[in-house]
């Protein structure tokens, strides 16, 4: 079981306001801390070479196509983790959620712990390579059909026309589905494929995939074919721990069924959002801890447990929201949103992923605390924040509207002035202002909060 659990939602191009595809995830590590990074892999840079750490697995690469936008580890003695990024073909990709599966497929199947591919592995076999999410979907399936997997994972693909998550399935099978254009997905950790169609033209699987689920009794329905009963879980940690969150997010963006329950295992795979999602949409539910609702952890004793995992956590690592945009200029269309730390006390910033650098306060991450930097500045915030919610928690959310509000008019001045010419460099330096603000904001967003803290000491007479 992969380390890094994870939450993703993606989203159609007639599902957002500005018909941009969005492919999101925030990344959860242990409870402990693991810094990220932010850096740009020229092709130069590509290892050609390739060599697990988790695994045997070794593999000679082609000579890479295209650089790409990644957020590794910053200690990759256990391998790189690249998991997400936008390479210079404009396609995005995010790997890996931790999802579910059963004991049928797997003794069928088994995981190749030898010498198989696993999150650490993904991104970097595969994004420099592919010039669409269809050819993301093929590389990657290709690679799992023939060296296998020691791990369950989902991952999705985006270009500026069609978003895909894709779902390992046993040791060496998979299956991907196309989001449709107008709908959303919220994926959990478990297998959230529902319904698949073999005949579609927007699904993809490994070959035998049909005739090993027809040859092996898997299916049990006796219509069709619902890869969430197939191959998936639906256990009492999935009613606690997965489906909530899937459901407080259809509840908020709409689509999700009125009356369900938050443990239910039925939620839709894709809804129909009752608005076309923004942004700022989208980093408030990835940002959730069940607001508005009994269920919120901060509605309970300091260390009493509350009765469902929200999708923020002290261990989300970082936020990505890759956008692709339509109405932009190709230098123009990729943009890495990224957010480093616990998602209830981080901003989202608007990174341009055409460049040839990225920000030294989000690119030269330490392994120890120096809150200089921005994995270590927004944790801290929320190791001061958290003791203080219910106080604080209107100062973090102007906060992050503040950073949204400043980088988002960066953006569009630079936009402007780039409309008909855009360079690597020049987006560099943009970028290099934009980290500049959100840096600035946040460590006032501190200042403010350890005031606060100290106010509420208790040692005071």
């Amino acid at each position: 079981m992969s380390k890094h659990t994870c939450t993703m939602l993606l989203a159609g191009r007639k599902a957002t306001i500005d018909g941009s595809t969005i492919v999101c995830r925030e990344e959860d590590y242990g409870n402990a801390f693991d810094p990220q990074r932010f850096v740009f892999i020229s092709p130069a840079d590509q290892p050609r070479h390739y060599a697990s750490k988790g695994s045997a697995f070794k593999l000679d690469l082609p000579v890479p196509q295209y650089g790409y936008t990644s957020t590794p580890d910053a200690d990759d003695s256990a391998g790189i983790f690249g998991a997400g990024g936008i390479n210079t073909a404009n396609v995005a990709m995010t790997a890996t959620e931790t999802i579910t599966s059963n004991p049928r497929i797997r003794a069928l199947d088994p995981y190749n712990y030898k010498d198989g591919l696993g999150e650490e592995d993904f991104l970097t076999l595969v994004l420099p390579y592919i010039s669409s999410a269809r050819a993301g979907v093929q590389r990657l399936g290709q690679l799992l059909t023939r060296y296998g997997t020691y791990e369950a994972n989902a991952i999705a693909f985006s270009d500026q026309r069609e978003v895909w998550y894709f779902e390992t399935l046993g040791g060496h099978h998979w299956a991907a589905v196309r989001v449709p254009d107008d709908q959303y997905v919220i994926a959990p950790n478990r297998l959230n494929i529902a319904n698949f169609d073999f005949a579609s033209a927007e699904t993809m699987c490994a070959p035998d995939l049909q005739q090993l689920i027809d040859d092996n009794q898997l299916n049990p329905d006796p219509v069709g074919y619902n890869f969430r009963r197939i191959f998936g879980s639906a256990s009492n940690q999935d009613r606690v721990y997965n489906n909530p969150r899937a459901w407080y997010v259809q509840q908020q963006l709409g689509g999700g069924r009125p009356d369900s329950q938050p443990g239910a295992n039925d939620l839709p795979f894709a809804c129909t959002p009752n608005h076309r999602l923004t942004i700022e949409a989208i980093k408030q539910v990835m940002s959730s801890h069940y607001q508005g609702t009994a269920y919120d952890p901060y509605h309970f004793a300091a260390k009493e447990e509350a009765p469902f995992r929200s999708i923020a956590l002290n261990r989300n690592l970082e936020l990505h929201v890759l956008q692709l945009r339509n109405n932009v200029p190709e230098p123009l269309v990729g943009v890495h949103w990224l957010a480093f730390g616990p998602n209830t006390f981080n901003a989202l910033v608007p990174f341009y992923a055409n460049v040839n650098d990225t920000p030294a306060a989000y690119r030269d991450t330490s392994k120890q605390y120096t809150p200089r930097e921005m994995y270590w500045l927004v944790h801290t915030l929320a190791a001061v924040g958290d003791q203080h919610y219910r106080q604080v928690q209107p100062l973090v959310e102007q906060c992050a509207d503040d950073v949204l509000a400043a980088t988002r008019a960066v953006q569009r001045q630079v936009d402007h002035e780039c409309a008909s010419h855009a360079s690597a460099a020049q987006l560099t330096a943009a970028n290099n202002r934009l980290a500049e603000i959100a840096t600035t904001k946040l460590t006032e967003l501190l200042g403010k909060l350890v005031g606060v803290a100290f106010k509420n000491e208790h040692l005071q007479y």
